[in-house]
């Protein structure tokens, strides 16, 4: 049995994949823009992630933009048999590096066909919509209209599910009247638990939450009690930020990214852990000692 195995399995799209997959972000250029400097490291972590048991990839093609789903396509086309890769739309990288709505229909059409291309498929396992209202927190407004083009989308067969990123509650509901929404991915870890209620809530309709920077992203966690747990495991604190998360609910399912073998290796480790009842009550109060917004104690 493989480590990705003892992290289990949660329906995603028409397939059940481990809990543990791998995030692509990381694999484009300094801030997510551009090649990489190495892009046969690059091929190579991906190839080692699904040697490793990974089933479960996100990306998008506005990562680079195009660079990522590139790498990815020649890493591993013709793509084994269960892999799920979920891409993103709904904005666009500006000259500037910066990152733009794209909720048009033109646009949003434009970047199914552009995952498509780039990926070297002909339907697309998962879409999620990426809520641009506010760039890096959930923000009110309508997802109405730009769930509408891929529901479109969906139902002419280039898309097979659809999810969400970044989107509160009220977006969700409003989702779920339009489509069948499988995933909800927003930023959530040890330290900024905004979406206890949320992931608890979509666990009990069978809704697949995914959260990004899962390690606290371009600003690692930081904690004292994370690190002399990680000590007292013989694990490092971002193994045991991850272990943690598997605890958290049956329907978390990981994508820590990296572009380093090593790194990769230790996350796939991260399910051997065991977090007795003690170590899990310590990491559940690292939060209760943050502001909403802190990545570091």
């Amino acid at each position: 049995m493989s480590s990705t195995d003892r992290s289990g399995t949660f329906q995603l799209g028409n397939f059940h994949v481990s809990r543990l997959g791998y995030g692509a972000m990381q694999l484009a250029g300094p801030g997510v823009f551009g090649p990489p400097k190495d892009p046969g490291a690059a091929r190579a972590v991906l190839r080692q992630a699904v040697a490793g048991g990974v089933n479960h990839i996100d990306t998008a093609d506005f990562y680079g933009p195009h660079i990522t789903n590139q790498i990815i396509r020649e890493a591993l086309h013709p793509y084994p048999k269960g892999l799920v890769i979920v891409t993103k739309v709904g904005a666009r990288r500006g000259a500037d590096a910066s990152w733009t709505p794209a909720f048009s229909r033109e646009e949003l059409t434009q970047a199914v066909h552009d995952n498509l291309r780039n990926l070297g498929v002909d339907v697309l396992e998962v879409v999620n919509l990426r809520a641009m209202f506010d760039v890096h927190h959930p923000a009110e407004g309508s997802l109405e209209a730009p769930l509408t083009v891929l529901a479109d989308l969906q139902r002419s067969g280039l898309v097979r599910h659809v999810g969400l990123s970044n989107v509160t509650p009220g977006q969700i509901s409003e989702a779920r009247r339009i489509c069948k929404i499988v995933c909800v991915q927003n930023y959530y870890n040890l330290a900024h638990r905004s979406d206890d209620a949320l992931i608890d809530d979509l666990a009990g309709r069978g809704i697949a939450y995914v959260p990004f920077f899962p390690l606290g992203g371009f600003t690692p966690l930081q904690s004292s009690v994370l690190s002399r747990v990680a000590a007292g495991l013989n694990a490092t604190p971002m193994q045991v930020a991850l272990a943690w998360l598997l605890h958290r609910a049956p329907n978390v399912l990981l994508i820590p990214g990296t572009s380093s073998l090593a790194h990769l290796r230790e996350n796939l480790a991260a399910p051997l852990l065991a977090l007795t009842p003690q170590v899990l009550g310590e990491l559940d109060r690292i939060a209760a000692a943050l502001g909403p917004d802190r990545l570091a104690i």
